[in-house]
């Protein structure tokens, strides 16, 4: 197998172009690869400048989960520092995880930001979201959000495998009032929901009861409970 290196988004384009599977830490892949046979040409974006950008409001593709610091909103960087071991972060990437795994342990962070996603195909840079990222997924190349009022995350490895994952959000709606934003996931399966903020826990969480996060099993619904709570008071702080 060739791995090929880009050093720009325009050279990434290209190896696409010609057939190469994009690649990050193949934590997940490498066995799947021993299994099926190895694919002819992989690319990785970690010399792509665009792809390894870390700061405030972006997260690139291409940074290792271990990187993901307190420049990133907490729910996000709470999720990347939850995934795996040690030596998983080390190797593992943003945008394998989000992409390329059946987990997406760090999906329901970012969903809660309302993060926007700049991806790449064989016809150039796009925007989108990621509940289109996630259907059709084109290679990704970054991350961006507006800052949130605040953010909580929890993970609850005693719920089974995989571990339900609660990320919860206030974030700005412009002139509007802001919102409350919750993703979970159950399983596979990512359940999201955002409504008005409201500082009053109670009023939020049966309005959150009338959205899919209604469904939840109880256990699930009174993880939920502590988690808006936690933001709601942080967000009003």
């Amino acid at each position: 197998m060739l791995l090929r290196l880009p050093t720009s988004v325009s050279e990434a384009r290209q190896c696409l172009s010609e057939g190469a599977i994009p690649v990050g830490g193949a934590t997940l892949q490498w066995a799947v690869w021993q299994r099926d046979g190895f694919p002819r040409q992989a690319m990785s974006l970690r010399e792509v400048p665009e792809a390894n950008v870390l700061g405030v409001g972006e997260l690139g593709a291409a940074v290792l989960l271990h990187r993901v610091d307190e420049r990133v909103p907490e729910v996000l960087h709470q999720a990347a520092s939850r995934v795996g071991t040690g030596a998983v972060r080390r190797t593992a990437t943003v945008g394998g995880n989000i992409v390329g795994s059946t987990l997406r342990c760090l999906l329901p962070a970012a969903l809660v930001l309302d993060a926007r996603a700049t991806a790449l195909d064989t016809e150039g840079t796009f925007e989108t979201d990621l509940t289109e990222l996630t259907a059709k997924r084109p290679l990704l190349l970054s991350l961006r959000w507006r800052t949130p009022l605040a953010s909580t995350h929890r993970k609850l490895p005693e719920t089974g495998e995989p571990p339900l994952v609660i990320a919860a959000a206030v974030t700005p709606a412009g002139e509007s009032r802001p919102l409350l934003r919750v993703a979970v996931r159950d399983g596979y399966d990512v359940l999201t929901a955002a409504i008005p903020y409201d500082r009053d826990p109670d009023r939020a969480l049966d309005t959150l009861s009338s959205t899919s996060l209604g469904t939840l099993p109880r256990a699930a619904r009174e993880a939920v409970r502590t988690q808006v709570t936690d933001v709601l008071g942080r967000a009003s702080a």
